[in-house]
């Protein structure tokens, strides 16, 4: 049984969810909280081989028909709402998840809400739902992983020579930092810190993985589809003749256009089947962020079939932004080049509803906190293990040095938010 009542509008929606297990997905105030769990969808490095293993859209599909849903509502993220999190490569270690909640509070546009989800014949304890109070401050210790600059500078060369050999035309390399955070450090510091610096971008925190990401994957609303494509970076400016120089910079570069076509093609190539009247800006904007500039397309249309937002997120996953193109080349030679399991970064990450309409974005700027899905990495009793990832796209013109500070900008706000 799923329950959503209205209710006066809450201030600090975090406050409300786990401090060391936190759901939420925020964006300039408005968003949900999880709070506790009542199971969901979890697909495992072997699921690709079975026959039978049901796609996270189908299996959240056959456990959406069984629910009795009351919601007067009726608004973005009420009624049932699974929070998702999926790994970037078939091949990977790493799990994805689909988490249900007990519990969701939301806010939307001055409007609060509080769901309660039941399963019946349950004998798991109704989680209790009032704000707890923020643990004290803590911070990350971080350092070079498994591909360091020079590594990366070497795996940039690597990836120019594949792509003026003809094997691909773009790759998105990513390389990696690891650390530790302290033991029972409440999560929710985080995960506020990325929403305050960064309030245009997805705030989400999902089964440890934790960040702020620009991208929206993909958007589905009442037969809406919506989609921002981002490829092409460069750094703010120091001052604001400068960073209006940077702007335009990107906004005439002959590389970070050429990237930014593939990215945006893949998109419209991929949503086609699935999308009537697709709208796609002629022309890129350049999108600012507090530390960096992007090129930005904003893709519109409507469902011309019966897809949820779940089965649009598995079309159009990986994109050429976070993955290249073609994709089936690129994918193979990150694997040959990234010494590492990127896990769930890069990888979708949002909620969806009963109805399959949802909010997906990529999962960038962000770590995964914890040990079950990070390659390994052990917990010891005073400390957790952390890792995170930035990546640049990589085309016949990439310069090594450059796309090594193109991932230490992106860096920024997840390394800036654990320290």
């Amino acid at each position: 049984m799923v329950e959503t009542r209205e209710i006066d509008p809450v201030g600090d929606l975090l406050a409300y969810t786990s401090p060391d297990a936190p759901l939420a997905w925020l964006r300039r105030g408005n968003g949900i909280v999880g709070i506790g769990s009542l199971g969901g969808f979890e697909q495992g490095p072997d699921a690709s081989s079975a026959v039978d293993a049901p796609s996270p859209a189908e299996a959240w599909r056959r456990m959406a028909a069984d629910a009795e849903v009351d919601d007067p509502v009726g608004l973005p993220g009420t009624g049932l709402v699974s929070f998702g999190t999926l790994v970037f490569d078939e091949r990977s270690t790493a799990t994805s998840r689909l988490v249900i909640p007990q519990a969701v509070v939301g806010r939307h546009h001055g409007r609060s809400w509080i769901t309660r989800i039941r399963s019946t014949g349950s004998d798991i304890v109704e989680p209790l739902i009032d704000p707890i109070p923020y643990g004290p401050y803590w911070s990350a210790t971080l350092g070079p992983g498994a591909l360091a600059p020079a590594g990366y500078q070497a795996a940039v060369r690597a990836a120019v020579d594949a792509i003026l050999a003809g094997d691909l035309e773009k790759v998105v390399l990513a390389r990696d930092l690891v650390g530790t955070i302290p033991a029972g450090a409440d999560l929710r510091r985080l995960v506020r810190a990325l929403a305050h610096d960064y309030p245009d971008t997805w705030t989400y925190a999902v089964d440890g993985l934790i960040g702020a990401s620009p991208e929206t994957l993909v958007t589905v609303s009442h037969g809406a589809v919506t989609a921002r494509v981002l490829a092409g970076t460069i750094p703010r400016g120091t001052d604001a003749g400068d960073d209006a120089e940077a702007s335009s910079s990107l906004a005439h570069s002959a590389k970070d256009m050429q990237e930014h076509r593939y990215a945006v093609q893949s998109v419209l190539d991929t949503l086609g089947p699935h999308v009537r009247g697709m709208r796609a800006d002629a022309e890129p904007f350049t999108l600012e962020l507090p530390n960096l500039w992007h090129l930005a397309t904003d893709v519109a249309g409507e469902i011309a079939d019966h897809a949820s937002s779940l089965d649009l997120v598995a079309a159009l996953h990986p994109t050429a932004a976070v993955a290249g193109t073609p994709t089936d080349a690129a994918i193979e030679l990150i694997r040959t080049l990234e010494p590492f399991d990127r896990g769930r970064y890069a990888g979708p990450v949002g909620w969806v509803d009963g109805d399959g309409d949802g909010e997906w974005a990529i999962a960038l700027r962000c770590a995964q906190i914890g040990s079950g899905p990070v390659r390994g990495y052990a917990s010891f009793s005073d400390t957790v293990p952390v890792v995170a990832h930035a990546g640049a796209g990589i085309v016949a013109a990439s310069d090594p040095e450059t796309e090594l500070l193109e991932t230490r900008v992106k860096f920024r706000p997840i390394v800036d938010a654990l320290a």
